[in-house]
């Protein structure tokens, strides 16, 4: 029967590399019960302390199982020095990866992954064939470790990785925290000092109880640094949409919004929507007596999405109610309107929009457009057509454009649909849009329905059309009954 000795050297390396392993295995048990990191970085470190245990644990049982006589030990030992030296790579690959997304470099990011990656498969690769051809290192028959002649070769991928690492540091260490810098210099450095006194000092093997403290003091930083990156987004998360609420509700007041709209005024029926693609939208309508006799209708669609879409459909809204309530004519209207625009739009945005002007005794509409969606009009029992009227230019695209106007009777039931482009280019899965011919016919499903029955309508039917597909652009309508003076 064989003995089983084992040196006060050994004693020692089992101690640390199994207060490793604890170590290891605690870290990754807290974090697989959960943790404030996002689920990738949780991931990622799961993986960087399993390659770690995994690397310890090989070495462990090389430990145990060197100098034991026999095949079968033989066997195993070079299959567990195999998954060390395979799992050291790993090491060196993964603390990469990191040191690549924290410096970011730009445009060079998947140039340095795929050096990395090359890397870890040439020590691969070295490690396969040193079980065919032993380059790295071998065991004698007495199973006893010792390195070959091409050990400098086990080391070459590792050294290439850690020499980019430091330059990817030096190159954009403005991306890395103080406290940062410091624990990746640490987990490079210290395992270089491990090796040098292990050279002095053989029977204990520093190189382990370095690399794990080293690597649990880097990931802690890294950890620490993240949750509170991560904290800090939330915190900022919660505050632009608490500001963005406040946004959609200032603007949401400033349209408006009580139906009916003029419960005094019996000579027409009106009713608008806006529903927006973002927080805030672009598109906007408007509706306002601009004297006993004439209502201003307007629905306009700002360039671009969002907050500085909603700040400059704001200023246009204004200028246009402004301008309209002085008594100009829907033309004149719209050019002071883009004059007024024109002369202080550093943003070049532009509005695309629709004028009407309803003189409510007659029924008689003037209307301007500078180069918004047509119109569609129903006369009494008939059915919603597009009117073609005559386009301008956009509003805020170039100064001093002048606009042509057109008048059209509207007798007691008939009905004006105007809508932004956002109901005809709804689109579904399949990349379809809903189109006008699609929003006519909606139109023409109950046509003697009351405005705000007709825009519940079409919308229903959009919504039917596009079903799950994400709402790309803000959605308005407005619809008008003039009834006559009774």
């Amino acid at each position: 029967m064989n003995s089983f000795t084992v040196s006060v050297g050994n004693m020692v390396n089992i101690i640390i590399i199994s207060a490793g392993l604890g170590i290891c295995t605690m870290i990754i048990l807290l974090l697989i019960s959960g943790s404030r990191l996002r689920r990738e970085v949780t991931r990622y470190f799961i993986l960087f302390f399993g390659t770690i245990t995994l690397y310890v644990g090989s070495h462990l049982a090389r430990q145990l199982m060197e100098g034991q006589p026999g095949n079968g030990i033989q066997v195993a030992i070079n299959a567990v020095t195999f998954l060390e030296f395979v799992a050291s790579g790993f090491m060196a690959w993964l603390f990469s990866q990191l040191t690549l997304y924290i410096a970011n470099p730009d445009r060079h990011q998947k140039l340095f992954s795929r050096l990395f990656t090359g890397a870890l498969i040439f020590h691969i690769i070295l490690m396969i064939v040193n079980l065919i051809k032993p380059l790295c290192f071998y065991f004698d028959s007495g199973n006893i470790y010792h390195r070959a002649p091409g050990y400098i070769l086990s080391n070459l991928a590792h050294l290439f990785m850690l020499l980019i690492d430091t330059g990817l540091m030096l190159r954009w260490k403005d991306r890395f925290r103080r406290q940062t810098r410091i624990a990746f210099w640490i987990y490079i450095i210290a395992p270089v000092i491990a090796i040098v006194i292990q050279v002095f000092i053989r029977d204990v093997q520093f190189i382990i109880l370095v690399t794990i403290g080293a690597a649990v003091y880097m990931s802690g930083v890294i950890m620490q640094d993240l949750v509170m990156k991560y904290e800090q987004q939330r915190t900022d998360a919660t505050r632009i949409g608490t500001e963005l609420s406040l946004a959609t509700n200032i603007q949401t007041s400033m349209l408006p919004h009580i139906f009916p709209a003029f419960p005094m005024r019996s000579e027409f029926d009106i009713y608008a929507s806006m529903d927006p693609a973002k927080e805030v939208g672009g598109d906007f309508y408007d509706y306002f007596l601009i004297d006993d006799d004439h209502l201003g209708m307007v629905i306009a669609d700002v360039s671009g999405k969002g907050v500085p879409a909603a700040l400059f459909m704001m200023a246009s809204k204004i200028i246009l109610q402004s301008v309209a309530i002085m008594g100009y004519s829907p033309a004149e209207v719209l050019k002071r309107t883009n004059d007024s625009i024109c002369s202080n739009n550093e943003a070049e945005m532009f509005v695309t929009v629709w004028l009407g002007i309803l003189e409510l005794p007659t029924g008689k509409l003037t209307m301007a457009n500078a180069g918004h969606e047509y119109p569609t009009i129903r006369q009494p029992g008939g059915e919603f057509e597009l009117f073609n009227d005559k386009h301008g230019f956009v509003i805020g695209g170039m100064e001093g454009m002048s606009y042509k106007e057109q008048e059209i009777q509207m007798q007691p039931g008939s009905k004006l649909f105007v809508y932004t482009d956002g109901v005809a280019e709804a689109t579904n899965s399949e990349n379809e849009m809903y189109g006008t011919e699609r929003m006519i016919n909606a139109l023409n499903i109950a046509p003697d329905a009351s405005p705000e029955q007709i825009l519940k309508n079409v919308r229903a039917d959009v919504d039917s059309f596009v079903k799950e597909a994400e709402q790309f652009d803000d959605l308005t309508m407005l619809c008008i009954e003039y009834k006559g003076r009774r």
